[in-house]
């Protein structure tokens, strides 16, 4: 099975700049939101299609 193009959940919490906690969040409430690919008991993500969802919604700024 060819894996390339998906990412870890820590990988793409990473890549989104969020924490896992939150990735799943996103997954499970977020309809647009990449759903993982599952293999055994571990979620892939597709690459492409988290940074697709980025683009489309940028990360909140921080007010100082």
């Amino acid at each position: 099975m060819d894996l390339t193009g998906y990412l870890t959940s820590d990988e793409a919490a990473e890549r989104l700049g969020i924490n896992r906690q939150s990735l799943y969040n996103l997954a499970n409430r977020s309809p647009d939101f990449p759903k993982p690919k599952k293999i055994g008991r571990t979620s892939l993500w597709p690459e492409e299609e988290l940074d697709a969802w980025r683009e489309r919604h940028p990360k909140r700024q921080t007010k100082k």
